[in-house]
């Protein structure tokens, strides 16, 4: 019986990928399995992972004939699995050794549908530890719990799927699986689904994540039409929670966090190409649109002078004919 599956995408990260199956082989165990999923590198990461299957026990390798992204490859992963529970690893980050098996003792002592962990933010030599922002910790709690306050940063701030270790049951529940070909922001409805539906979560206060940022293949370095599903996601998130029995408490959570991620990335254009920064005025001043105006307003009336006004501004932007479109 497998007891763990952990699926890791890899794409283009040759120079990255031999410290992350390091990592997974510090941490194999006879019932554990790692699902290395190559989303149609072009670079030699495809060969490291080959060898992988005869260096590593448990290693299982699926590729894709075409670049799908990161949600795809997660749910090729997710697909293949037979674990009873599920983690996630990012094909440049890694893993402390004997870290997985710590985490699934502490998580089956507490029975739960899910856990959320810290994690070490790596950036060069520089290393920083990111705390899961909910104080209480080793407590089984109900994930709605964690969503609000709405002006304050909660649980689904902290998306990350791989800061966890998940139960099966939320797989057979349909709820581990991403959006198909979310660019960028694949995170956001994933976590928001898992705090609305499931039901029992809590915080582990372990360390033994290590994630690399400032990649210049990640797409948060890469300023391209992708990082625009953003509004994809985002629409999503929105979309899905006011269809929610508790919508009325939950909706200006996620306006006031999609609305300052619209800020976010407006307040960092020249990063993008010329097109992608006409295309982002345009698809940000039309989410606004389409948000719940009534509850649009309360969010702007509480978010600071310099972000309200910008997006006021936005806000009365004429809508463009025609939006930039990922290939």
């Amino acid at each position: 019986m497998v007891k763990l599956s952990v699926v890791v995408p890899f794409y283009n990260v040759q120079t990255y990928a031999p410290d992350t199956l390091r990592s997974l082989r510090a941490n194999a165990r006879e019932d554990f399995e790692f699902i290395l999923v190559d989303d149609c590198s072009t670079d030699g990461t495809a060969d490291i992972l080959r060898r992988a299957e005869d260096e590593i026990p448990g290693v299982v390798v699926r590729r894709h004939t075409q670049n799908g992204g990161l949600a795809t490859a997660r749910n090729t992963g997710l697909d293949a699995s037979r674990g009873e529970y599920l983690a996630f690893l990012d094909g440049d980050d890694w893993l402390a050794p004997g870290y997985l098996a710590g985490l699934l003792a502490r998580t089956e002592a507490l029975g739960c549908d899910f856990v959320r962990t810290d994690h070490v933010q790596t950036e060069g030599r520089t290393r920083t530890v990111h705390r899961v922002p909910h104080g209480r910790r080793d407590v089984v709690m109900d994930p709605r719990d964690a969503i609000l306050p709405a002006g304050r940063t909660t649980s689904v701030d902290y998306p990350y799927a791989w800061a966890g270790l998940y139960h099966r049951r939320l797989l057979d529940r349909g709820l581990l699986h991403f959006t198909d070909g979310l660019r960028t922001a694949e995170d956001r409805p994933w976590i928001w689904r898992l705090h609305r539906e499931a039901d029992s979560f809590a915080v582990l206060g372990l360390l033994g994540i290590f994630y690399r940022r400032g990649v210049a293949s990640s797409l948060t370095q890469i300023g391209d039409v992708r990082q625009l599903d953003f509004i994809r996601s985002f629409d999503q998130v929105v979309r899905e929670t006011a269809a929610d029995p508790e919508a009325p408490a939950l909706l200006p959570k996620a306006v006031r966090t999609y609305c300052a991620i619209i800020s976010h990335h407006m307040a960092s254009m020249e990063r993008f190409e010329p097109a992608v920064a006409r295309a982002l005025k345009s698809m940000s001043a039309a989410a606004l649109k389409r948000m719940p105006q009534d509850v649009l307003d309360d969010a702007l009336d509480s978010m600071d002078v310099q972000r309200a006004t910008l997006l006021r501004r936005l806000r009365r932007r004429p809508a463009a004919a025609k939006e930039v479109t990922a290939a």
